[in-house]
């Protein structure tokens, strides 16, 4: 995977997760969940319950299983209560990461979560320590070969803060959070079709990792993602073979 390669980083990490069918499932529940609890149970008033039952179809998940968890979300059927954490710490060459989590006991999420720093290179830090670098946002990216001009027109005239060109040819598109869905169905009635629409913690600076750095770092990431708690792992390294 070539360094400062926006596409060839979303491809890597798409297929990360293809590996992890069953853990998407779990996060995407959880999200429904989450979701459904704090906006209501009706999607058309919801947004972030929207993008959560988006995000549940694209992994195949059954509309009944998402039913069910909004249904408990909401006080219909019983459920366990999820509360949201966001953990902020160091990884290697002093890489920012964020680490949110979904969890019904932070004593134990909060353990698991320094335990992975520590073991592997890193080091948890305190609130506020790292999250000031990234940016919470919108965010839409295009395959190399999608006409740079016209998902800049249609993308700022639909509200989106900015249009980049990376030099793999992957176009990323940024949005306020709260406008990445229209966004989104502006970009997609113009014919233009994402390969990843999501709101995210999106780094304001990277640091590149190479060699026995970057795998370090992934084994970290990798460790951090696959904690039971874990929703949504970020970070700023760019990681290079």
């Amino acid at each position: 995977m070539a360094g400062h390669s926006k596409w060839a980083n979303i491809q890597h990490r798409k297929g990360r997760q293809d590996d992890k069918r069953g853990k998407i499932w779990t996060r995407v529940i959880r999200e429904i969940m989450v979701a459904a609890r704090l906006g209501g149970g009706d999607l058309a008033t919801n947004p972030r319950l929207r993008l959560a039952v988006e995000k549940a179809k694209a992994a195949n998940l059954a509309a009944e299983t998402v039913k069910r968890n909004i249904d408990k979300a909401t006080g219909n059927l019983e459920g366990v209560h999820y509360e949201e954490v966001r953990y902020e710490g160091y990884g290697i060459g002093g890489a920012a990461i964020l680490v949110d989590c979904m969890t019904d006991n932070k004593v134990r999420t909060v353990a698991e979560v320094r335990h992975a720093f520590s073991k592997h290179g890193g080091n948890m830090g305190t609130e506020g320590s790292v999250v000031f670098q990234f940016k919470h946002c919108g965010q839409l990216i295009f395959a190399p070969g999608t006409s740079e001009d016209k998902v800049m027109e249609v993308a700022l005239e639909a509200g989106a803060d900015d249009v980049i060109a990376h030099e793999d040819g992957a176009i990323e598109v940024l949005t306020p959070y709260t406008e990445l869905e229209t966004v989104k169905n502006a970009l997609e009635a113009a014919g233009l079709t994402p390969e990843l629409a999501e709101v995210t913690m999106r780094a304001d600076n990277t640091i590149e990792l190479t060699g026995e750095d970057a795998q370090k770092m992934q084994k970290l990431l990798d460790v951090l993602e696959d904690l039971d708690d874990t929703q949504e792992v970020f970070h700023n390294a760019e990681l290079s073979e």
